[in-house]
């Protein structure tokens, strides 16, 4: 059988000579498709192939047309809305994400944009501590717990509100659980944001609800740019002098935003919380694991698309 690592920014030679490794070890073939510019050679490339790994690369209805053989398609990452799972489901092809293995990198990133955006950019003036802020964590999941661990050895007071995560759990991991998304806005400075894009939380966090927020308060967004409304954002950015946004997922409406909002608004040139050595081979070992072990027993522990 035949794996496809297809991936228009490819993973670290570590990564790639790991995943070869974890399949040739398994008596799989490893084809490499990387730094493509024509989808063709995607089309080209997947048309034998009987599993995929990619990261951020689109895999579209026409991506599945394309894959006659393919039983499986793995995305190296925690999030998988680069991948058409209404395709893949039709065609009996098994979609996985790689859950937690970038979230360390993400969390890191998280608090990294609370200091940068807190001492002024790193600009003259003088900034503030995160030690004594209240810490609001929206999704309480792999990467809200690191981010939640990081922030205790600031001095951080922690609060989160997840409906799928019971009040004791989080209260054993030294975290204040709040019963609404309405009062952890009102009640912290900074907000970290984790939910996912879904047909519920897309432009859900809008201006009403962001208006709720403390003087001073900031925005760090590592999630989705489908879950912020930016007009709403815009229109309160103006009306209200104190706030702050830090996105690693840059807005449609970027220029505009930094133009207007100088050093209040600050977004990554590209996403960069799954950026880091680690993350990469980490990301990268786990989708090749996934595979293996679904090809060899039918493993389904990580699939996304039913």
């Amino acid at each position: 059988m035949k794996i496809l690592v297809a991936t228009d920014k490819p993973f670290a030679k570590a990564a790639t000579d790991g995943i070869r490794k974890i399949t040739e070890e398994a008596g799989y073939e490893l084809a490499l498709l990387e730094k493509y510019t024509d989808v063709n050679d995607l089309y080209a490339a997947v048309a034998d192939a009987d599993a995929m790994i990619v990261r951020s690369d689109k895999v579209t209805q026409a991506v599945v047309d394309a894959a006659k053989q393919l039983k499986i398609v793995v995305r190296a990452g925690a999030g998988y809305d680069n991948l058409d799972l209404a395709a893949c489901t039709a065609r009996g092809i098994v979609a996985m994400n790689t859950p937690g293995q970038n979230s360390n990198a993400v969390a890191e990133l998280a608090l990294g944009m609370m200091v940068y955006m807190a001492r002024n950019n790193f600009q003259p003036g003088t900034g503030s501590e995160l030690k004594g802020k209240k810490l609001g964590i929206h999704a309480y999941g792999n990467v809200g717990k690191l981010v939640a661990h990081i922030a205790k050895g600031f001095g951080m007071e922690i609060y989160a509100f997840d409906p799928f995560v019971p009040a004791d759990v989080m209260a054993n991991e030294g975290v204040k659980a709040v019963a609404s998304v309405e009062e952890l806005y009102s009640t912290c400075n900074y907000i970290s944001l984790h939910i996912p894009a879904t047909p519920e939380t897309k432009k859900s966090i809008n201006y009403d609800l962001l208006s709720k927020m403390p003087k001073g308060g900031c925005l760090v967004n590592t999630a989705r740019k489908e879950v912020i409304d930016e007009e709403g954002l815009a229109k309160l950015l103006e009306e209200r002098t104190d706030l702050k946004y830090v996105t690693d997922i840059m807005p449609d409406s970027h220029a505009a935003l930094a133009e207007k909002f100088g050093a209040r608004y600050f977004s990554t040139p590209k996403k960069m919380g799954a950026e880091t050595a680690e993350a990469n081979i980490n990301a990268g070992l786990a989708a090749a694991n996934q595979i293996v072990s679904f090809l060899k027993t039918g493993d389904k522990k990580f699939q996304v698309n039913k």
